[in-house]
C-alpha cells in the first residue's frame, strides 16, 4: 500500500531534490527534441525490464474513476503475444488527495511498490508497468483508491476468443458436414479438434480414420469435415487454439437425424387427418340416424291421414248415394 508524499508512505524527498529531478528530466527530453509526455518517472526496475524486452510492442490502457462511482470499472483486454504493458488509473475527488491510499493487485495478490503515483490538480494518477511473456502473467490487474469508500478499476487480460456456431448444427445420416472455428484478427500457433459425448474430450483421430479431414483456408480458421455421418457421430465438437500466452476453445453441437424422423412427423400428421375425417363421418352418420325415425314417423302420419281422408270420402259418397236414392223414390 502506498500513500501520497506527506502521509502514511515512505518519507518523500525534499522539494529541492524533486525540482532538480524534474528539471533534469525536462532538459533530457528537450535535448532529444521531444517534450516529456508522461508525468511519471520510471524506477530502475521498470527501466531494466523495458530495456530487456524493448523489442516487444507496448500496450497502453487506462481507467477513470471518481469518488461517486457506484461500482467497479472493468476493462477486458485481448492479448495474443508477449507485450510490454502500461496500465494507468485516474481518480477524481473533491477531498484531500493526500489522504487517499493507492494499491495494486494481480488477482488476489498484492503488488508491492512497482507502481507510480502522481497528482495534478484534483486528479490522482497511478501507473503500473510490466511485461507479459507467458500465460502465468495473464489475469486481472486492479488498482484501488481507498478513501472513505474504496474504488476499484480492473484490467482483465485474456487470449483471443474463438467464433464457432452458436446454434446446433442439424444434419442427416449418410450426409457430410463441415464444422468451422475462426479467430478474428489473430493467428493461433496450432489448432486441435476434440469430440465429446459426455464429460470426456477425445482427440479427433484424423490419422486413423478416413472419415475426418481437417484443413483451413487461412491460418486464423480451422475446418473439420466429417463424411458418411452416423447417429454415433452426434455430440459436441471442440476446436482448440494454442497461443503464445495461453489457450482458447469453442464448441459446436452436432445433431445427426435419421431420415425416419421427418417421416414419423409426416405419418403423425396423416394419422391426425385420418382420425379427424373418421370423427366427422361418424358424426354425420349419427346425425342421419337421428333424423331417420322422425322422417319415418312423418311418413306414417301422412299415410294415416291419406287413409282417413279416403275413408271419409267413401263415407261421404255413400251418404250422397243414399240421399239420391231416397229423393228419386
Amino acid at each position: 500500500m502506498r500513500s501520497l508524499p506527506g502521509l502514511r508512505g515512505p518519507q518523500a524527498p525534499s522539494l529541492p531534490l524533486l525540482l532538480l529531478g524534474l528539471l533534469a528530466a525536462v532538459r533530457r527530453s528537450l535535448e532529444d527534441g521531444h517534450p516529456s509526455a508522461s508525468p511519471f518517472t520510471s524506477p530502475p526496475i521498470q527501466e531494466e525490464m523495458m530495456t530487456k524486452y524493448s523489442n516487444l510492442s507496448l500496450e497502453s490502457h487506462n481507467i477513470s474513476l471518481t469518488e461517486h462511482s457506484n461500482k467497479p470499472v472493468e476493462k477486458n483486454i485481448t492479448l495474443e503475444r508477449p507485450s510490454n504493458i502500461e496500465l494507468t488509473c485516474q481518480f477524481t475527488t473533491s477531498r484531500d488527495l493526500n489522504s487517499v491510499n493507492v494499491t495494486w493487485k494481480k488477482d488476489d495478490e498484492l503488488l508491492k511498490n512497482n507502481y507510480l503515483i502522481n497528482v495534478t490538480g484534483r486528479l490522482l494518477y497511478t501507473q503500473y508497468m510490466f511485461t507479459i511473456v507467458n500465460s502465468k502473467q495473464m489475469g486481472s490487474y486492479s488498482c484501488f483508491f481507498e478513501e472513505k469508500k474504496e474504488q476499484r478499476g480492473t484490467f482483465n487480460f485474456k487470449v483471443p476468443q474463438l467464433n464457432g456456431k452458436n446454434k446446433p448444427l442439424i444434419t442427416y445420416v449418410g450426409d457430410s458436414v463441415v464444422l468451422m472455428c475462426k479467430c478474428k484478427d489473430c493467428l493461433p500457433l496450432n489448432w486441435t479438434w476434440y469430440s465429446s459425448n459426455g464429460s470426456v474430450q477425445v482427440p479427433v483421430g484424423v490419422q486413423t480414420n478416413d472419415k475426418y479431414v481437417i484443413n483451413g483456408k487461412n491460418a486464423n480458421e480451422t475446418r473439420l469435415k466429417i463424411m458418411q455421418l452416423s447417429e454415433e457421430d452426434q455430440g459436441s465438437y471442440w476446436c482448440h487454439a494454442i497461443f503464445q500466452l495461453g489457450e482458447s476453445e469453442e464448441h459446436i453441437e452436432l445433431v445427426v437425424l435419421s431420415y425416419l424422423v421427418p417421416l414419423k412427423a409426416f405419418l403423425a400428421i396423416a394419422a391426425e387427418v385420418v382420425l379427424l375425417v373418421a370423427i366427422i363421418l361418424l358424426c354425420e352418420m349419427y346425425t342421419q340416424k337421428r333424423k331417420k325415425p322422425s322422417d319415418d314417423g312423418k311418413e306414417f302420419e301422412q299415410i294415416e291421414q291419406l287413409k282417413s281422408d279416403d275413408s271419409n270420402g267413401i263415407e261421404n259418397n255413400a251418404t250422397r248415394h243414399r240421399k239420391n236414392e231416397s229423393v228419386s223414390q
